[in-house]
């Protein structure tokens, strides 16, 4: 079953062969390709400033243009499909970083994930209390944003170690995967000016999967009191195809309940759109193989498998809160969702929640234990939408392997 039915259409930058670098478009498993397309005079209909953007070596000027420049130029690819478009096959295809990347933003929108993990070190208070009144997030670092794929090498930090009195320096030795959502920022906001709830999502092209890993035992020395640095700025993954919003329209969701009690999002974070629609029903999965697995041809072991509607916090709560202090979004800019974790316990997002902090590791189909990753392992993320009567509209896969040591 293809993720890129003809109802998805996600947009990628690809390079075929020694050819030069262009957009495309996946199609079940093919590629448009847009500067060809362009070049060819098959987008004449469309505007100058759309014609340009689709011959351009990066997603950032489509993305700098409007929703409606968007639709347009979708419906156009719709028509071209019925003909005979100039296809790529995508095994032949080598994906590149789908856009520049200036500015990357990292969140904490999930509130079992946040409880989770605040109970494993705060036991007595777990969850923080502005967590119910602010999306909480933090500025991560665009440099060390690689494609799906990359190796990952285990990073070296300060980590103080149980028991002990003093940090040691060295590899980490808690290294972990967190799933989540990305959201290209589009046309962006000038600074200075804030982004009202209600438009917030005109200024997200679309959807890409990410892994933010994370050194557990570096972040827990270092994140007091300024938060996430070393520990996750070492890389952090992303898949190759952008979905766009409007692909996933038919899949929507109200936003996530607040149980009774829970404060009301302030005015500017709420609006009856949000609330009604504010969620995507895009289920999300990690799988993992060992090297001892992939030398016994063994399959992919599943982690866990959650949902982004359970996210406590929308993606325009997101947009409308980050620009609310007059910072300003630029195409090609990355918001992450934070590790996407759900009520149940095969739900959880990353193995610090799944194993307890590696009080409780998991066992792999070899035998082999994990509390967190070890050298060789492959992490694989994928995400797609269902629903009875529509097709599956998938964001394809988001991996990385821990280099050997």
């Amino acid at each position: 079953m293809t993720d890129f039915p003809i109802q998805n259409l996600p947009y990628g930058v690809f390079r075929n062969g020694d050819g030069p670098v262009s957009i495309g478009i996946a199609i079940e498993d093919f590629i448009l390709d847009l500067r060809v397309t362009a070049t060819a005079g098959s987008l004449k209909s469309l505007p100058p400033e759309t014609r340009r953007a689709c011959a351009a070596e990066s997603l950032n000027a489509l993305m700098a243009l409007t929703p409606a420049h968007w639709r347009e130029l979708r419906a156009r690819i719709v028509d071209l499909l019925s003909g005979e478009p100039y296809l790529v096959p995508m095994k032949d295809a080598v994906m590149l970083p789908p856009a520049v990347i200036g500015d990357y933003t990292d969140f904490y929108a999930s509130i079992f994930h946040a409880t989770n993990v605040g109970s494993l070190f705060r036991p007595d208070n777990p969850l923080l209390p502005n967590y119910k009144y602010v999306p909480i997030g933090y500025h991560g670092r665009a440099s060390s944003i690689v494609l799906s794929g990359a190796a990952i090498r285990r990073p070296a930090g300060q980590a103080q170690d149980p028991g002990a009195t003093t940090p040691r320096f060295g590899p980490t030795r808690a290294l972990d995967y967190e799933l989540e959502a990305g959201f290209f920022i589009g046309t962006g906001n000038a600074l200075g000016e804030a982004v009202p709830i209600e438009s917030a999502e005109d200024q997200v092209f679309g959807m890409c999967l990410v892994n933010d890993w994370s050194a557990r035992d570096i972040q827990a020395w270092e994140y007091q009191p300024l938060g996430p640095f070393l520990g996750k700025s070492f890389a952090t993954t992303i898949s190759p195809w952008v979905v766009t919003m409007e692909a996933l329209e038919l899949y929507r969701a109200p936003l996530y309940q607040r149980p009774e009690g829970d404060p009301a999002p302030l005015p500017y974070l709420d609006s009856a759109r949000n609330r009604v629609r504010g969620a995507i029903d895009l289920t999300l999965e990690v799988e993992i193989t060992s090297a001892q697995m992939r030398a016994r041809d063994m399959a992919p072991f599943r982690l866990s498998r959650g949902n982004l509607k359970d996210l406590y916090w929308s993606v325009a709560q997101m947009v409308a809160h980050h620009t609310s202090n007059g910072c300003n979004l630029r195409p090609g800019d990355l918001l992450a969702s934070g590790t996407v974790s759900g009520l149940s316990a095969e739900s959880r997002g990353c193995l610090l929640e799944i194993t307890r902090r590696g009080a409780d590791p998991v066992a792999l189909p070899t035998g082999e234990l994990r509390k967190f990753l070890e050298d060789g392992d492959e992490i694989t993320l994928r995400g797609y939408c269902e629903r009875a009567g529509l097709p599956r509209i998938g964001l394809g896969t988001c991996s990385g392997t821990i280099a050997l040591g």
